[in-house]
């Protein structure tokens, strides 16, 4: 998950939720400091969000680019759960539902579900904008219809884009305020929680095992990058016994030692792909395992 807030909706959003329900029995949904949706009145659906490194659900963890993060929700009674992840400048995207195996949302009462899993087929890894990042969840005892900010396909492998239309904090609440409108004012329920993607450290690389001479001896590239250094496309192919995991931490921090800044990883099945910048281009580097061979593809800008 390329993860990625900070604003307030104010009074103006708020006014207008309420004009646009005027004589409606329900009240309307209203917004806290932070553009968080929020049910105005009592329900019995309570949803809880929280991060593997605070289980409270009340604090803001760090994580650091590199790192994977999992996170957790829990419903108090039978209930499609719907996650949304909003990073520091804005860009929202959706969790849950998606299309992968075991994306379905509806969660049975008083189970935790933890995404992502053991066996699924993507990871959440953390990557910049650095600062504070928010997890949205929304609960309701009947599904609701987002078709309006993200259309889900089932077995398509994939996350669903969320419309611009409900980017950001105030046009996402604005969109679910809609959303969650026609439901019984009692059914539902929103729970947040923080974390902030920090500078300073880097994930911890698990020490490699000494393995035989490879087939092909895998090049180590110069570090630091040196002023006028060469543009272009960097190709590797070899035999080991080590992890996709070890492989691609590798070749990461070998581009780090380089000056380059990761910004966004992803891994689908035995593929992992990673975008960089730095001072003086940018790069990405693409790890592909099959059996105990590995490909390996660093293109410099």
């Amino acid at each position: 998950m390329k993860n990625k807030l900070t604003l307030t909706a104010g009074a103006t959003l708020t006014a207008l939720l309420a004009a646009a329900t005027l004589g409606n029995v329900q009240a309307a949904p209203q917004l806290s400091a932070q553009s968080i949706i929020v049910n105005p009145v009592p329900t019995t659906v309570n949803v809880r969000v929280w991060t593997d490194r605070d289980a409270s659900g009340t604090q803001s963890p760090n994580y650091y680019p590199g790192e994977n993060i999992r996170l957790y929700t829990s419903v108090s009674q039978d209930s499609y759960v719907y996650l949304f992840n909003i990073d520091p400048q804005g860009q929202v995207d959706l969790i849950l539902p998606n299309g992968y195996a075991g994306g379905a949302n509806f969660l049975k009462a008083n189970t935790v579900k933890v995404f992502p899993s053991n066996g699924d087929a993507f990871t959440f890894t953390i990557a910049a904008p650095y600062g504070l990042n928010k997890v949205l969840a929304v609960a309701s005892k009947t599904a609701l219809n987002i078709d309006q900010i993200a259309k889900v396909r089932a077995g398509q492998n994939s996350f669903a884009p969320v419309s611009p239309a409900a980017q950001g904090p105030e046009r996402l609440a604005q969109a679910l305020s809609i959303v969650v409108n026609p439901v019984p004012q009692n059914t539902w329920d929103s729970a947040t929680a923080f974390y902030n993607v920090a500078q300073g450290n880097v994930a911890p690389v698990r020490p490699v095992p000494v393995q035989p001479a490879p087939v092909r001896p895998v090049p180590v590239q110069p570090a630091p990058i040196q002023p006028g250094y060469s543009v272009g496309v960097t190709r590797s192919s070899f035999s080991s016994n080590r992890s996709l995991g070890d492989v691609n931490n590798e070749y990461v921090n070998r581009l780090r030692n380089e000056g380059f800044v990761l910004v966004s990883s992803r891994q689908t099945g035995n593929h992992i792909r990673s975008e960089f910048k730095g001072s003086r281009g940018s790069a990405s580097l693409e790890v592909k395992q099959r059996g105990n061979r590995f490909d390996v593809t660093i293109t410099r800008r």
